[in-house]
């Protein structure tokens, strides 16, 4: 059994995905080529958004982003610490503190609650993440970033195809940035990402940035990154396209049905909850159980993969320790890090597979 199954989606998309990357062969510009702009246009139309930046991957695309915003050392960025290594490591890369604020313990999103008490003098963005293909509470967190006169950055590495009242995740705040890593429920054959706006000369900005800081050929305004995404990514892509949104629905309907199956068979698992103004792409499904190394073993043994996002909050990592944050200074992030685990998900997902999931987790988890 495939955690995520990617050889499926390739036969059923393999003749439009083959003539999509010959045609990038023919033409032979393997750097910002034709399906570059092309696929911006698409992805902006999607989401909803007046710009989107085609950029080298997802870690790139927050990077940028900061940038492009003037994010300097000694900045502070109020952020989650239950998410992938990228969202915080960016952060101090610039040169920036990451400032962690803990979570929501139902969606495991940041917790808008918490982040007027985290702004300082030196605040100068909120990066909240959209986990596990669901939005954060962007209403909630815009505002209080609006009454201090703070950008909004939204880490949708996790949730492009996602629906926060009604509009999509990455046309939620000022900076939208999504990865499309081959995992991601949108996903490339590389590293691939991409950063969304409807601010002109953000978007300007992004894309001179992307390119070494150049507005045109050999002239240079501000310092940049090499940050652009493949031609070749870009074709994938664009032949992904068509179907995402059935693949989308596809997501919703499985990880409804697995959060029926489990609730009705499984009490020793707590199923993923989502906020009934959101839709979730369920870029994973991830339940919370007791004694999950030996959950973990049980399933294997019965043939089911499984994963954890994230064994340690970003607090806890070694890199962070310059922030001193022990254990307990975040406790629902350290609780949800300890019990969540993930199962397989994907868009192929049939009933009978998922039945065979619930069955041989059920069991797991019984006593």
């Amino acid at each position: 059994m495939d955690f995520i199954d990617l050889k499926t989606q390739y036969r059923q998309l393999k003749p439009e995905i083959d003539r999509r990357i010959q045609a990038v062969l023919d033409h032979g510009a393997y750097i910002m080529g034709p399906e570059v702009a092309e696929l911006e246009a698409q992805l902006a139309a999607y989401v909803g958004a007046k710009h989107c930046i085609a950029l080298a991957s997802g870690t790139d695309a927050l990077l940028i982003a900061m940038m492009a915003l003037g994010i300097k050392a000694g900045d502070e960025i109020i952020t989650t610490p239950f998410t992938f290594i990228a969202t915080g490591e960016m952060i101090a890369l610039i040169g920036a503190k990451p400032v962690f604020v803990d979570i929501d313990p139902k969606t495991y999103n940041m917790d808008p609650a918490l982040i007027e008490a985290a702004i300082t003098p030196r605040t100068k963005a909120i990066m909240p993440v959209s986990l596990y293909g669901q939005c954060a509470d962007f209403d909630a967190i815009n505002e209080i970033a609006c009454r201090h006169n703070l950008p909004v950055i939204e880490d949708a590495a996790q949730s492009f195809g996602a629906s926060y009242k009604g509009r999509k995740s990455c046309a939620l705040s000022l900076i939208g940035c999504t990865s499309f890593f081959p995992s991601k429920p949108l996903g490339c054959y590389g590293d691939g990402g991409a950063n969304f706006t409807n601010d002109d000369a953000l978007a300007k900005l992004m894309r001179e940035i992307r390119v070494h800081g150049q507005d045109r050929r050999y002239h240079h305004p501000v310092i940049g990154v090499n940050g652009r995404m493949d031609t070749i990514q870009c074709a994938v892509l664009l032949a992904k396209l068509p179907s995402f949104p059935d693949e989308v629905k596809a997501r919703w309907e499985l990880g409804a049905r697995y959060t029926t199956m489990i609730n009705d068979s499984c009490p020793g698992a707590k199923p993923p909850y989502i906020e009934s103004f959101n839709s979730s792409v369920y870029a994973q499904y991830t339940v919370e159980i007791d004694h999950r190394e030996a959950v973990q073993q049980k399933l294997q043994a019965a043939g089911i993969p499984t994963a954890v996002h994230y064994p340690t909050p970003l607090h806890l990592q070694p890199a962070f320790a310059s922030l001193g944050l022990g254990v307990g200074a975040l406790p629902i992030a350290e609780r949800a890090a300890a019990r969540v685990m993930s199962l397989p998900m994907h868009p192929f997902l049939d009933i009978a597979t998922q039945e065979q999931v619930v069955k041989a987790l059920a069991a797991a988890t019984s006593n």
